[in-house]
């Protein structure tokens, strides 16, 4: 049996509940969680923005230890210390050949079943499957996930610091160094400073942005985003931040904005914020219902701007996790500052309801 935080109905809070973890198929590993940050995706999905079936175990976002392998898996042991992959990337697919594992076919195909690559979960309860969101369900003490999902890390690195590498870190980060391109000494905007948003701005700082202009709404986030590398922030509730980014650029844009929130006007005010000729990157995951549109002739073509969405940070995970382990332990990425505060299971929705605040980067769920 294993303690896991279970969604059993949509904008209904998550329950505690303990639940048996049948063994590892082929292909397929068994982790035991020393740690899963507490990521906005997850409150989506509980609150039914994002779609996912239920009753399903949450949590995507995680790093554990892993003790028992299933047949023909052969890169991973027991004692293995791991970040799970909420995309599992296979290294063979017509995507990931094109170095887009963000993109794997056959981990992809995962998120929509909301069980493992078979379709299927580890988790029951009462002999019936509960579903494990992004093949992942990091919110249990146990899981187990495919073996292509679960990255191999130094053992040195503590696991509460690299559960973050497995979302929100990868997502930022790799936005502005995988999915961009910034030259040295390029201004970048970036529209929503929240834990994603923080790892944009220092993957700018790593990728040689020489301004990085912070815009949010809540003085804490912003206060947040200078120790991350922010060169100037905006409140956008108190001005056209717009026309503060144009200010700050010389009336001409940033080469590059981040949207990373994932709202309509915030995706609107991100591409009027590029200058011309600059980029803009989606990061934030809007609903099914949002649309962006802008004129063809002036919005683009004459102005020559690039929009382009942004999944997973475009990464190889298994190129750019022991990347990202190796830039921590060399004091180049910040992972400790992120990490607000360490809660037990039990205290999971709490986190949810503390994720509005400016005080709060990330919660992280410590195992014992």
């Amino acid at each position: 049996m294993t303690k896991a935080a279970v969604c059993r109905e949509i904008g209904k809070p998550l329950e505690i509940l303990d639940l048996e973890l049948q063994a590892p198929k082929a292909g397929e590993v068994r982790v035991r969680l020393g740690a899963s940050g507490v990521c906005h995706s997850d409150l989506s999905v509980q609150n039914g923005t994002l779609l996912q079936p239920v009753p399903a175990v949450l949590g995507h976002e995680g790093a554990g230890t892993v003790v028992e392998v299933g047949e023909g898996v052969e890169h991973l042991a027991v004692g293995d210390h791991v970040v799970i992959s909420w995309v599992p990337q296979c290294g063979t697919c017509y995507f990931c050949e094109r170095d887009q594992g963000e993109l794997c076919e056959v981990g992809s195909a995962a998120l929509i079943t909301g069980g493992l690559l078979d379709g299927t979960s580890r988790f029951l309860l009462q002999g019936q499957p509960v579903l494990q969101m992004a093949a992942a369900g990091t919110f249990s003490e146990e899981t187990v996930v495919p073996a292509i999902g679960a990255v191999k890390i130094d053992p040195d690195v503590p696991l509460e610091q690299a559960a973050l590498i497995g979302c929100g870190v990868l997502t930022g980060f790799g936005a502005a160094v995988n999915t961009a391109s910034i030259r040295q000494g390029d201004s970048v905007a970036v529209v929503g400073c929240g834990g994603v948003g923080l790892n944009v701005i220092q993957g700018a700082r790593h990728a040689g942005a020489e301004r990085i202009i912070a815009v949010d709404m809540v003085d804490g986030k912003l206060e947040r985003a200078r120790q991350f590398g922010a060169t100037d922030t905006l409140n956008a509730g108190a001005g056209d931040p717009v026309a503060q980014v144009m200010e700050l650029t010389g009336g001409r844009g940033a080469d590059v904005s981040f949207e990373v929130i994932g709202l309509e006007q915030t995706i609107e005010q991100s591409f009027n914020m590029a200058r011309r000729g600059g980029q803009t990157i989606l990061v934030g995951v809007p609903t099914i219902e949002t649309n962006f549109t802008t004129p063809a002739a002036f919005g683009l073509v004459f102005a020559e701007k690039t929009v382009k969405g942004c999944w997973y940070g475009s990464s190889n995970v298994h190129r750019d996790v022991p990347k990202l382990a190796r830039l921590y332990m060399e004091g180049e990425l910040m992972l400790d500052e992120l990490i607000s505060r360490e809660i037990a299971l039990e205290d999971v929705n709490s986190a949810f309801e503390a994720m509005g605040s400016g005080d709060v980067a990330r919660s992280v769920i410590k195992y014992s």
